[in-house]
């Protein structure tokens, strides 16, 4: 059966006088006599009777209880968990790829060095010397030039090393035995200060452009993004559409699509995190599936819970539950124990394949509202062996 509360009406925590109120109203507000028009006012009105006498008597309404209670935990400690995991993966995929990016540029600053210097000895060796600086500035452009601290400061670049007297006259007396050594002196300056203007991150992406012509993948792409995205049972069933904030005043939508279930993960891809030189990265969603007065979750399986008095269990009773899909007619064999479970195949969730699971119905035995005497005498009788 549906959850007593909503069917009444009522909170958890409401007191007899409230319900009986409460049973009192519904019962007279759907009466079959008075809905004589109304072909599901008698399953109605037998559902608020249902209720109200679960609520009424305090151990019904304990067992009712305790058993929400119990879903409830349940599926708080798998999101936990889930969680916990999460976390983990997404530290080590961070520390990934920060190791990544340090390692592209490493590699990018060598490259550039290289360049730098096979380009300044070219220049040399076909007698067009060309100031280091200008050089820089040509192949790196002006943001490279101010990021290095702009005018002639090159030369004050780690590692690099003093260079000659730049006055004209003076350079064109120099003799021919020391032109040799000037070329080198210019070239290993032209390396030093290329690796000083390497180390900016905010210029990574325009050296990948200006070294590989494109030829080498794009820049990394920034870790995922983590969010957990709490959703109902009808949701699931329904495939509704859902949001979920990413934090900084960012939210995502996607809707639910076969093969949701508790733990799902859904990808949205480029609206993850977004990080300066960095691709932006892929949100993660991870779907958790709300408490259900109705039904618990277990894989595409959907269970319920159906009371059933000892007379029916030994007997056998025609019942009515509530299916995802509306209310279905269900038979109870004879001789059903509370271990007794009935399966309805394909009323539960859909899964990837197109194929829907099964609600799972678990019966439970409980005893009438009050002591019955000829019961307890019978019971008395069956226990001492004695069978009248």
């Amino acid at each position: 059966m549906r959850d007593p509360y909503k069917i009444l009406g009522v909170k958890r925590d409401a007191g007899q006088d409230e319900i009986k109120a409460a049973w009192r109203n519904l019962a007279k507000a759907v009466h079959p006599d008075h809905n004589q028009d109304d072909p599901t006012a008698s399953a109605r009105f037998a559902e608020i009777g249902r209720a109200y006498e679960t609520l009424k008597d305090p151990k019904k309404r304990s067992l009712f209880d305790n058993a929400a209670r119990m879903a409830e935990a349940k599926a708080n400690e798998g999101t936990i968990m889930q969680q916990r995991q999460a976390a983990r993966e997404a530290a080590a995929r961070a520390k990934a790829a920060q190791a990544n990016a340090e390692r592209v540029m490493e590699e990018l600053a060598r490259a550039a060095a290289q360049k730098a210097a096979a380009d300044a000895a070219k220049q040399q060796k076909a007698g067009a010397a060309e100031p280091a600086e200008e050089m820089i500035e040509r192949i790196f452009g002006t943001q490279a030039r101010a990021a290095a601290g702009g005018g002639r400061a090159y030369a004050s670049a780690p590692g690099a090393a003093k260079r000659p007297d730049a006055d004209p006259a003076t350079s064109e007396k120099q003799p021919d035995a020391g032109k040799a050594e000037a070329e080198q002196q210019a070239a290993d300056d032209a390396a030093a200060q290329a690796s000083a203007v390497m180390q900016p991150l905010s210029l990574l992406t325009s050296l990948v452009r200006r070294f590989t012509g494109g030829g080498m993948p794009g820049p990394e792409k920034a870790p995922d993004q983590f969010a957990t995205k709490t959703v109902t049972v009808d949701d699931l069933i329904k495939g509704s559409w859902v949001t979920v904030d990413l934090g900084e005043g960012r939210e995502a939508g996607f809707a639910l699509a076969a093969g949701a279930t508790e733990g799902h993960q859904v990808r949205l891809k480029g609206q993850g995190h977004k990080l300066a030189g960095m691709q932006r990265g892929d949100a993660v969603i991870n779907l958790h599936i709300a408490p259900d007065a109705r039904f618990t979750v277990s894989g595409f399986d959907l269970h319920t819970v159906l009371p059933v008095t000892i007379e029916n269990a030994v007997l056998g009773t025609e019942a009515r539950i509530d299916g995802p899909d509306g209310p279905i007619n269900i038979t109870v064999p004879a001789w059903s124990g509370s271990d007794k479970t009935i399966r309805i195949h394909g009323q539960g969730l859909a899964n990837a394949d197109g194929d829907r699971g099964d609600l799972v119905v678990e019966l439970r035995i409980i005893l009438w509202e009050k002591p019955d005497d000829k019961v307890t005498d019978l019971m008395r009788s069956m226990k001492n062996g004695l069978f009248l």
